[in-house]
């Protein structure tokens, strides 16, 4: 749920259900392969829920679990803060970088 591709599948899933290419394209980056296995973990892990409708040709969504939402919304809260503050972490860094350098 961590990694890097987790958080982003959490992210993209919290305004609702999408079907995998919906998804893999929403998030960008991502190889078919690395999705296909994040998803697996992630549905392991009780935070998502794959729903594969029985038709042809075969129909399979995405949705986040109730614990996936709680879990997502706190991610979505935590990168909001990063985004907020990042300015001031980056002159913090630089000036940091300077005193190391005296």
């Amino acid at each position: 749920m961590t990694s890097r591709w987790g958080v982003l599948v959490l992210v993209a899933l919290l305004p609702g259900t999408l079907r995998f290419s919906q998804l893999r394209r929403k998030i960008g980056g991502v190889s078919e392969r690395m999705l296909a296995q994040t998803l697996q973990l992630l549905e392991s892990d009780g935070v998502v829920e794959r729903h594969a409708h029985d038709v042809v040709p075969p129909h399979v969504e995405y949705t986040l679990s109730p614990l996936g939402k709680e879990a997502a919304t706190k991610v979505r809260e935590l990168a909001d803060w990063v985004e907020a503050h990042y300015a001031e972490v980056l002159v913090r860094q630089k000036a940091q970088v300077k005193e190391e350098r005296r």
